[in-house]
């Protein structure tokens, strides 16, 4: 994998911030760990040489997080949430830290346009291989600190959390007369969309809860009862989500990315989290994927181009060819997706990215 190459590359990228030019997410840290597992540690360090330019710094605290629901959502406090966490990864073991932390930013999983939650899924990755790496942990920290800081909720899913809350058999109930009983790919298509598809993610979400029949489309996702249908409800939105970029992406390339990467990055996390905590994390993945679809994606989609056939090694080596930190993540995203249901389609999404992007 280049481990050795990877923790290189974390070096350098911990004395940058998570965001640069004001807002936009620092891409570094998961494209070089998707570089990396993917056979590609070659790359990582002349694609930093180009990245880190434009970067900035790594930002500086203000006071100590004390009461963290206050300072929950506040970007001007990243410096001190990227401090509290490495405190906090310093003195605790990782999972524990994380399994704290997972329930209070789920529901904020808009955070940084996702970006949140999509590092925190590749820094987990990176260290369930390595669990007492130092500079992994900053990673997780520096995640952890992000994710709290931009802190976002998806407008009108608070039903959606409500239903998706264990109880204290861990088991979610799903009864009830208001229960709807969709499945993804339905859900999905039942999703409506923004009048105004203009300006930022943000100014986008905002648009949200004045659209007619938002909030019953993104409480139409069946909730899970198990952990068991949880981790196939992700599958199937992973899978899902990659076949509707083939449709919709000409519309938005770069931002429906998120639609599939986010779920990617909660289904990769599964694994270090404890069960009852898996049925929120289905539905935290559905809020994304559908804000994500509902404010960028056209009402009708196109045809899927015809791509190349080709294999997963491919699809892979031409979005490290590309370079594009968009590109390399969907790549990355697709070939889990594609390893678990083996739909032949997905493959194409990553090459149909780089030729737009």
């Amino acid at each position: 994998m280049g481990d050795g190459i990877l923790d290189e590359a974390y070096e350098r990228l911990h004395r940058t911030g998570p965001e640069y030019e004001g807002w936009l997410s620092n891409h570094g840290p998961m494209a070089v760990e998707a570089l990396a597992r993917h056979g590609y540690p070659q790359h990582v360090h002349r694609w930093l040489d180009d990245y880190l330019t434009r970067l900035d710094e790594l930002p500086r605290g203000l006071r100590p997080i004390d009461d963290w629901r206050a300072a929950l959502g506040d970007p001007k406090r990243a410096g001190d949430w990227l401090a509290y966490f490495d405190r906090q990864l310093r003195e605790h073991p990782w999972r524990d830290v994380l399994g704290t932390w997972w329930p209070r930013l789920l529901p904020g999983i808009a955070a940084g346009a996702t970006h949140g939650v999509i590092r925190v899924g590749h820094a987990v990755r990176a260290l369930d291989t390595n669990d007492a790496n130092p500079r992994r942990l900053t990673e997780l920290g520096q995640a952890l600190g992000y994710w709290a800081a931009r802190w976002q909720p998806v407008p009108g899913t608070d039903r959606l959390f409500d239903r998706a809350t264990p109880d204290r058999a861990g088991t979610v109930d799903a009864r009830g007369p208001d229960t709807a009983d969709l499945d993804v790919a339905a859900a999905l298509a039942g999703l409506p969309r923004i009048d105004d598809q203009t300006g930022g993610i943000r100014e986008r979400l905002g648009q949200l809860p004045g659209v007619p029949h938002w909030e019953a489309a993104v409480a139409a996702l069946r909730p899970a009862r198990t952990p068991a249908e949880a981790e196939r409800g992700l599958t199937a939105l992973v899978h899902r989500a990659g076949l509707d970029y083939l449709r919709f992406g000409h519309a938005a390339p770069v931002m429906l990315v998120h639609a599939v990467t986010a779920p990617t990055a909660v289904l990769r996390t599964l694994p270090a989290l404890d069960r009852a905590l898996w049925a929120p994390s289905l539905a935290a993945a559905w809020a994304a994927t559908a804000a994500v679809t509902s404010v960028y994606a056209p009402t009708d989609g196109i045809t899927p181009p015809t791509m190349t056939a080709t294999t997963p090694a491919e699809v892979f080596a031409r979005a490290a060819r590309n370079g594009d930190a968009h590109v390399v993540k969907l790549a990355d995203a697709v070939l889990d997706a594609y390893a678990a249901t083996g739909d032949e389609r997905l493959l194409a999404a990553a090459g149909y990215a780089g030729q737009m992007i």
